[in-house]
């Protein structure tokens, strides 16, 4: 058994190349929100409150975009996470719309498979996402022209095939993946020029932050998705929510 803990995921540093590229980056992402915000006044922002996430409400502040800015609190975020909310509302002056999952629905399905499910099956799993995360975003964008995610390729291989713009054929509407060109260095390059507030756990070794329970740290090398549902195999760990 080793004596020492292993090396964590770090934030990665930014290089030079990187840091001269990204006022071409911000120029292109500026494009593409007032390309969206032009086409679809009212559209819906859908951010999980990462570092993407964060850079796209940054942007989407600063050009006074007619966009809505929502989240998600499933009720199992870690408090770094659920801080961050008023944290980007007092930066920006801004007022995140915070969507939460049916009440008797979350407590139903703990009363009757316990609050650690998730690591049952992902049968048992995707019911909870399906109750703390899609339902809420299902409510969240009815009635909406269209909606964003600050999702990119580069994240895992199940997002490889994302596009600029995508047809949500469940709701019938637009999806727009404005960075998802981007690559970490992008992303990093991005958020250290303009200090964009962000989650404290990315310091503690969480390159990808989701619900508590099913979000761990990785180690330095590990993909960055690696730490999602972490337990499951990496073809069944998506929850449907960006689809």
């Amino acid at each position: 058994m080793s004596l020492y803990a292993p090396k964590l995921w770090q934030i990665p540093a930014v290089s030079e190349a990187e840091a001269a590229q990204q006022p071409a980056r911000e120029q292109v992402l500026a494009a593409r929100l007032q390309e969206i915000a032009e086409r679809f006044p009212q559209a819906v922002f859908a951010s999980s409150l990462a570092v993407e996430d964060m850079i796209i409400t940054d942007q989407i502040a600063r050009l006074k975009l007619p966009l809505r800015i929502i989240t998600l609190n499933t009720g199992k975020l870690n408090p770094e996470t659920a801080a961050l909310i008023d944290e980007t509302d007092s930066r920006y002056h801004i007022r995140i719309e915070v969507f939460r999952p049916d009440a008797q629905a979350a407590d139903a399905f703990e009363q009757e498979y316990g609050s650690a499910a998730m690591y049952e099956s992902v049968e048992l799993r995707r019911r909870c996402c399906h109750i703390r995360k899609i339902e809420p975003l299902n409510r969240a964008l009815d009635g909406a022209p269209a909606w964003l995610t600050g999702q990119r390729q580069s994240q895992s291989e199940t997002r490889s095939g994302l596009n600029f713009e995508e047809h949500d054929s469940a709701r019938g509407i637009a999806k727009f993946n404005p960075i998802f060109d981007w690559d970490d260095g992008d992303v990093w390059a991005y958020a250290q020029a303009h200090q964009v507030p962000l989650n404290a756990l990315y310091r503690q070794g969480y390159p990808s932050i989701g619900c508590e329970p099913c979000t761990r740290p990785v180690k330095e090398g590990e993909n960055i998705r690696a730490g999602r549902w972490w337990w499951e195999n990496k073809d069944t760990k998506e929850c449907g929510l960006h689809k």
